[in-house]
C-alpha cells in the first residue's frame, strides 16, 4: 500500500484539529478543547505533541506520529 504524504502549516493543522475538537496546549501538545488537561494518546499511549502529529486515523480518533514506525504500523493496519 503506498502512503502519499501532505503537509500542512501550523494555522492549517490547527484548523483541522479544531474539526476534532482538539486544540494545541502551551506546551505544543494536542489536547481535548473542552478539557485542556486531557492530552490526547496515541495507540500506544503517548502524549503527542504538534510537530509529531502525522494525522488521524479513518473511522476514529486515533492520532497518529508522524515517524517511520508509527507509519509503518498505520499501513499495516490498512492492509
Amino acid at each position: 500500500m503506498k502512503l502519499s504524504q501532505i503537509t500542512f502549516s501550523d494555522i492549517v493543522k490547527e484548523d483541522i484539529l479544531e474539526l476534532y475538537g482538539k486544540v494545541i496546549d502551551k506546551e505544543g501538545f494536542i489536547v481535548e478543547k473542552d478539557n485542556p488537561s486531557q492530552r490526547v494518546l496515541t495507540p500506544d499511549g503517548e502524549e503527542i505533541h504538534i510537530t509529531e502529529w502525522g494525522g488521524i486515523r479513518k473511522g476514529s480518533e486515533a492520532f497518529i506520529k508522524n515517524d517511520m514506525f508509527s507509519l509503518i504500523e498505520l499501513a499495516k493496519k490498512l492492509e
